[in-house]
C-alpha cells in the first residue's frame, strides 16, 4: 500500500503546505510546470519523488525529467504527462499512447483544472490535481492525495491551499 501526493503546476512557488499535507504519504507526483529547480529538490528531498516537464519548464528540468513517464505503482500501470487533456478529450499528444495501451490511472496537469474522473471505455482513472501555485487564473490552489493498494485506488481526497495571493 502506498499513499501517494499528486501536485501540478507549482510555477516556482513553494509553499510549506505542500510538505505538510504530503507528510502521510510515501511518493510524491509533480505532473509538469514545476517552474524552478528548488522547488523539485525540495519536494524530493522530502519524500520519493517523480516528475515530468511542463511546457513552461526550462532546459535544467527538461534534462532531469521526462515529458513522459510511464510505471507501475504496487499493481497499477500508471501513465502521466503534462499536457494530457481527460476523458473524452485526450490531447493528440497522448491520446495514441493512451487508447493503444490505456494506463489503469493517468495524471496530467497543465489545464489548472482539477479534475477527478473516470473513463469508463478505457477503464482508467485520470486525475488532474489542478494547479498549487500561484501563477494562471484559477480560484484556489488544489493537490490531491490518493492511496494504492494493490491494483485499487482509494482515499483520494482533494485539499485547497487557499486562494492565489496575486
Amino acid at each position: 500500500m502506498k499513499t501517494i501526493g499528486i501536485i501540478s503546476d507549482t510555477h516556482s512557488y513553494w509553499d510549506e503546505k505542500y510538505l505538510y499535507y504530503f507528510e502521510p504519504c510515501d511518493e510524491i507526483w509533480h505532473a509538469g510546470d514545476i517552474g524552478s529547480l528548488e522547488v523539485a529538490q525540495k519536494l524530493a528531498e522530502y519524500r520519493k519523488f517523480r516528475a515530468v516537464c511542463g511546457n513552461c519548464d526550462g532546459g535544467d528540468l527538461r534534462q532531469l525529467y521526462p515529458e513522459t513517464l510511464r510505471w507501475r505503482c504496487e499493481d497499477v500501470d500508471m501513465l502521466m504527462k503534462h499536457i494530457g487533456g481527460y476523458p473524452g478529450n485526450y490531447d493528440p499528444s497522448i491520446r495514441g499512447q493512451i487508447m493503444a495501451r490505456p494506463p489503469q490511472l493517468f495524471i496530467s496537469g497543465h489545464s489548472h483544472i482539477l479534475k477527478v474522473k473516470y473513463d469508463k471505455m478505457l477503464n482508467l482513472l485520470h486525475i488532474n490535481p489542478g494547479a498549487a501555485g500561484l501563477q494562471g487564473w484559477h480560484k484556489d490552489r488544489t493537490i490531491v492525495r490518493l492511496t494504492i493498494e494493490g491494483s485499487k485506488f482509494t482515499d483520494c481526497e482533494v485539499i485547497a491551499l487557499g486562494p492565489p495571493r496575486k
